[in-house]
């Protein structure tokens, strides 16, 4: 389960707009509000693509893309 919260921050920090951020990793602006809603999953080339785009940490990428 991702960690929307913690997700939109690093988004928010960046200064990106959440359309840019979803056309960079390949994802509609629709399809990546359902994953943020946890309502479908990231896949692994989305969070890497996030990580680096975002410059998300191992320890930042555990707590936002693997929550409990």
């Amino acid at each position: 389960m991702t960690n929307a919260t913690l997700l939109k921050a690093k988004i928010d920090a960046s200064g990106y707009k959440m359309k840019y951020v979803a056309d960079r990793i390949g994802l509609t602006y629709q399809g990546f509000l359902n994953k943020i809603r946890n309502k479908t999953d990231f896949t692994a080339p989305e969070i890497k693509g996030l990580c680096e785009l975002l410059h998300i940490e191992t320890e930042e990428m555990e707590q936002i893309f693997f929550a409990l």
